[in-house]
């Protein structure tokens, strides 16, 4: 079985418009939890590409406006491509240091952003994403919806890590197929910096007998542009996102965090041998269940709006 080893999660702003600064800016974190014996590292929702927390791309109901039109535009753009240099600076910062890295970012597809968890191995490089199934609220008018294809837990050394991001933990059914997969590590980034995120982490901990590590950003409005349209107002100060971050062992009990004071890096040890003592008494996917009474399907196969058949010529 594997040893114990040190688990981190960031909690630290983004540059939401800068995606190559914000790029170097996490290299740099992953080598500060790396010097501090990080095997794992997660971070937050969106750190690369940008949270728009506040902002309303110009949409009331039953209308568009020109200015929301040109903030989708300047979005799009501050995205990533999973080919561009944002990518190759995370690999690189991963092959130095052998951690394994769990990267929240705004994948750019075509003329559709998602939000994506990427899966970055120290010797592989990128090797998974995750898109995000179900968008939030608001956030269904600038992001794209994920499809079953993109829900992998990867088979580690460390264990067996996914990750499900932000309310998408709220989704019984995906978190018991996460379950199924055999999660140990369930990574979950987040925006969300309310006061019961922490009670929702620890009952995915209790509930998967797994590890959690949950990641969220400490943002001001000082980090966005003067001109960024956010409900919140412009003073620079004001705190978008309060963090939050925290690490959760399969009995519930709370490793590290819940922080709301800033930027850090929170760091816990993980014993693997805490999930199968765990699941000693409650295997959600295994002795606990009830496969006569329910069952879950899952679609995992990709779906793409047009097929092509035949030949062209």
């Amino acid at each position: 079985m594997t040893q114990a080893f040190t688990a981190a999660v960031v909690q630290a702003a983004s540059l939401p418009t800068d995606s190559v600064a914000a790029a170097a800016k996490a290299a740099g974190l992953i080598a500060q939890a790396s010097a501090n014996g990080a095997k794992i590292i997660v971070f937050p929702e969106a750190f690369l590409g940008g949270y728009p927390k506040g902002a309303s791309f110009g949409t009331p109901v039953g209308m568009r406006k020109p200015q929301g039109r040109e903030d989708f535009r300047a979005y799009h753009e501050a995205a990533i491509d999973l080919n561009g240099s944002e990518v190759a600076t995370i690999a690189e910062a991963t092959a130095a240091t052998g951690a394994f890295v769990v990267m929240g970012v705004i994948e750019r597809d075509g003329a559709t952003v998602y939000c994506t968890a990427l899966f970055f191995d120290g010797e592989k490089g990128l090797i998974a994403k995750h898109r995000k199934l179900m968008p939030t609220g608001a956030e269904r008018l600038i992001w794209g919806f994920g499809d079953g294809s993109t829900m992998p837990v990867i088979d580690t050394q460390l264990g067996r890590i996914g990750a499900v991001i932000c309310w998408e933990n709220y989704m019984p059914m995906l978190r018991m197929a996460m379950y199924d997969q055999g999660v140990t590590l369930y990574c979950a980034p987040t925006a969300d910096d309310r006061d019961g995120w922490a009670s929702t982490m620890r009952h995915v901990a209790l509930e998967g007998r797994c590890f959690v590590l949950s990641a969220c950003q400490h943002i001001t409005r000082g980090a966005y542009p003067a001109d960024y349209d956010c409900a919140l107002g412009d003073d620079p100060e004001t705190v978008l996102m309060r963090g939050g971050s925290m690490i959760v062992d399969p009995l519930g009990n709370v490793l590290a965090g819940p922080d709301y004071a800033g930027e850090t890096i929170l760091y816990a040890q993980i014993d693997p041998a805490e999930v199968i003592r765990g699941k000693y008494d409650f295997d959600v996917a295994g002795h606990y269940a009830r496969p006569d009474v329910f069952q879950l399907k899952v679609d995992v196969a990709p779906k793409r709006p047009v097929a092509r058949i035949g030949d062209a010529g």
